[in-house]
């Protein structure tokens, strides 16, 4: 389904994915643990949704793979190359739309768009060019003059995914796009994420609601306490729960309806989820079709009307079991990710750390590294950082130049 790009790899045929990353581990201050032996691969051309509960560590691993965040242990590849501080070439290949409102109020959109440009080291003509078809495409136009700090949120974040895009990134990292939207905006996200993927773009987008993932994405990894317990496509995730279970929709007397599904033979049990909605469980060892005709039968001759059906094996259903079944596991998630005596060796060129052992040592020397990753100069670092003054805006030239004065 996904087109990849064939390399020789060691002598081997091998396959270079949009992102890869080799047991991501980053420790804050050595006391808290935000992502945990992360392991996943993400084809080009695909949408990939990182979900997980707030707090699970999906925005640390967006900065990881960004290069934002120095990891403690693992590696990021990002088209077939390591992510690192002086690789500043691959995050010009990337847009990324951050969490929350860390823009400069004082400046319009287009004065910000003007900037993320400048220090993309666009031509300036190319830049504006760009930045006029941008505003139109997120309806922004009438709002260009209007500073920051007085958009509404959902203005703010149209103008936050068209300075993701002012380069015309290969790789775009979205984080809670949809957040704090109304229905409105939040269906233009969705369908723009979708417009992109068609355009052949690669997007991670991170999120906690499992809807927007269900419709948007074609894999999903589900983070829990920096922890991935799952990476797959969605289909394999929605398998994990696939049940005879159905979810109806219910108007009328349903208490009439309810005491009808007790005599049935046919129905193991049925749950009210809500006054209006009945979760059916049949027998899994008959035929599907034949035993939900059988309830639609016995819908049609109760005095209820139906209003909606669905499957109960949906994202939902799947990701809460995922939880459960990671939680479950205790003590022994320990052991899970260990290679064998066996495979240690040949293993040990993709999982030694990504800085030396003197550095683990020295704090003191980590903690500057960090801080000089959450000082880069990228157009993403920007966005996060606020990189709005007057004098900063002078001072960066061109994006390479500032690039190369930093690192």
């Amino acid at each position: 389904m996904f087109k990849r790009k064939p390399v020789e790899t060691n002598g081997q045929s091998g396959e270079v994915y949009a992102v890869e990353t080799i047991n991501l581990t980053k420790i804050f201050q050595r006391r808290w643990i935000a992502a945990n032996s992360i392991s996943f691969k993400i084809p080009k051309g695909s949408v990939f949704g990182l979900v997980g509960p707030n707090g699970a560590g999906k925005s640390t691993t967006l900065r990881l793979i960004l290069g934002l965040l120095h990891p403690t242990a693992g590696e990021v590849k990002v088209f077939g190359e390591t992510m690192s501080l002086s690789t500043g070439h691959l995050r010009r290949r990337i847009g990324y739309l951050p969490q929350g409102e860390h823009y400069p109020r004082n400046l319009t959109p287009i004065n910000y768009l003007e900037l993320v440009g400048k220090l993309r080291g666009m031509p300036r003509k190319e830049c504006h060019r760009r930045i006029s078809s941008l505003l139109h495409a997120v309806d922004l136009l009438g709002a260009a003059s209007t500073r920051i700090g007085n958009l509404s949120a959902g203005m703010t974040t149209r103008m936050a995914i068209a300075a993701s895009m002012v380069s015309d990134p290969d790789l775009l990292l979205w984080d809670e796009p949809t957040a704090g939207l109304d229905p409105t905006g939040r269906k233009y996200a969705l369908d723009l994420i979708q417009e992109l993927k068609n355009q052949g773009k690669t997007m991670i987008i991170s999120t906690h609601l499992l809807p927007d993932a269900d419709n948007v994405c074609d894999y999903i990894g589900v983070l829990n306490q920096g922890k991935v317990v799952f990476s797959g496509s969605v289909l394999e995730m929605k398998q994990f729960v696939r049940e005879n279970v159905v979810d109806l929709g219910l108007a009328g007397d349903v208490k009439e309806f309810l005491e009808t599904l007790s005599a049935d033979p046919q129905i193991i049990r049925w749950e009210r989820l809500s006054p209006d909605v009945i979760r059916v469980n049949f027998s899994d060892n008959k035929n599907f079709s034949q035993q939900l005709n059988r309830l639609m039968d016995l819908v049609c001759r109760s005095s209820v009307e139906l209003l909606s059906i669905r499957s109960g094996g949906e994202i939902e259903d799947a990701f809460l079991k995922r939880l459960e079944a990671d939680r479950a596991k205790g003590f022994s998630r320990v052991f899970e990710d260990q290679p064998s005596l066996q495979n240690q060796e040949s293993r040990s060129t993709i999982t030694k750390p990504a800085y030396s052992p003197a550095e683990e040592q020295v704090n003191g020397a980590h903690d500057v590294a960090e801080e000089q990753a959450n000082g880069a100069h990228d157009v993403a670092e920007e966005q996060v950082n606020g990189a709005h003054d007057v004098a900063e805006e002078r001072g960066n030239g061109t994006h390479d130049v500032a690039e190369e004065q930093k690192v």
